[in-house]
């Protein structure tokens, strides 16, 4: 296998330096990151588990099911949820080669609670490493008879809604945390720092990303820093665009519901210039689509009234300005453990391994052997 690996790499006839050179760098990262688990792995296991009912202040693992008074649809599934966070990737080409690229991600969570049958206890997921289950995952490409893509109208929705084209091969995932799911957490029991339990879902993983404009023949970009997870690209006219969606400046091509979710995506982005919202084919001030959020009464999620959590707990599981270690997992402490085990094990003597073999493929293709 070494030495097919050899000749794959030494046969590039344009850049035969190129993927060693990666490779190195790749099993310099392997092998850091290997160690960023093993410490993870330790801190694991040297931390006690405890009860809710008597856990200290301070860094704590607690194992219990998700609860909670209000849940949230997720805009793919449609399951209730406490988090969910919604992925699309689109099959780009770029340069000689194609690659899945990140065109849209959206987060969302809700206060929830933990519950192991001692007590509960207050959990805000925001800024922790989450491994959880993957409720949705598929991918949708060109039919023989279409040019476009064929999708459900729940992802057509969320597509038009992020400002991604349907005419590339898309993949779509989505993660949630549902009520009743066992849920491992290792984080800071602290003070509540102003945390209340409210239906109003709030924005995860603080990112910066770019709005970009195409007008016909002119074009017009910029940067934005903004505190969510989405990604707004909006076309007007070409085959770039969203075919029928917008046509034109006139509100009156789009209906009421495309309206309020496109006049949403900009108002969350905090884009004020009537132009781009004209661009958009929406008026400056059409309300936005709200976020479905619903009492756990109602539905499969919990049978516990509202009235029956503390919405202003005295305290709160979250990740700490101490202890930033913030984990949260659908496995077991067990399997956790186990899992990040194997992982540092192999990166940690597979990257070096890997750094190795591109210096060596390097030094014989350069002549220095």
């Amino acid at each position: 296998m070494a030495f097919r690996l050899t000749f794959v790499l030494s046969s590039s006839s344009s850049f035969p330096s190129v993927w060693p050179i990666l490779g190195a760098c790749a099993g310099v990262y392997l092998f850091y990151h290997g160690f960023q688990l093993l410490v993870r792995k330790r801190l694991i296991e040297n931390t006690p588990s405890s009860k809710i009912r008597s856990a200290a202040m301070g860094l704590v693992e607690l194992s219990g099911l998700a609860t909670g008074p209000y849940t949230m649809n997720a805009p793919i599934t449609g399951l209730p949820c406490y988090y969910y966070r919604t992925m699309v990737w689109q099959w780009k080409r770029q340069g000689k080669s194609s690659s899945w690229v990140k065109a849209a991600d959206e987060s969302l969570h809700l206060p929830f609670f933990l519950d192991d049958g001692t007590a509960r206890v207050l959990v805000d997921p925001q800024g922790a490493e989450l491994d959880i289950h993957r409720d949705f995952h598929d991918e949708f490409s060109e039919s023989v008879f279409s040019s476009s893509l064929e999708v459900p109208a729940n992802i057509s929705n969320f597509l038009m809604a992020h400002g991604v084209s349907t005419d590339k091969r898309i993949k779509v995932e989505e993660y949630c945390i549902k009520p009743k799911n066992s849920l491992f957490i290792l984080g800071t029991l602290a003070e509540n720092p102003g945390i209340s339990v409210s239906a109003t879902p709030a924005r995860s993983l603080p990112l910066t990303h770019s709005v970009s404009f195409n007008l016909g023949s002119m074009s017009l970009g910029s940067s934005l820093s903004i505190t969510e997870t989405t990604t707004i690209r909006l076309f007007k006219g070409g085959a770039e665009g969203f075919g029928q969606t917008f046509q034109g400046a006139n509100p009156a091509h789009l209906d009421p519901a495309q309206q309020a979710k496109i006049a949403e995506v900009l108002t969350k982005a905090g884009i004020t210039n009537p132009a781009a919202w004209a661009v958009a084919g929406v008026e400056r001030g059409t309300p936005a689509a709200p976020v479905a959020v619903t009492s756990s009464t109602s539905g499969a999620a919990a049978a516990t009234a509202p009235e029956q959590f503390d919405l202003h707990p005295h305290t709160v599981l979250m990740k700490g300005a101490h202890s930033p270690a913030f984990f949260i997992s659908w496995r077991s402490q067990r399997d956790v453990v186990h899992s990040l085990g194997w992982k540092s094990a192999l990166m940690i003597w597979g990257g070096p391994a890997l750094t190795l073999l591109c210096v060596y493929i390097l030094a014989a293709g350069s002549g220095w052997l």
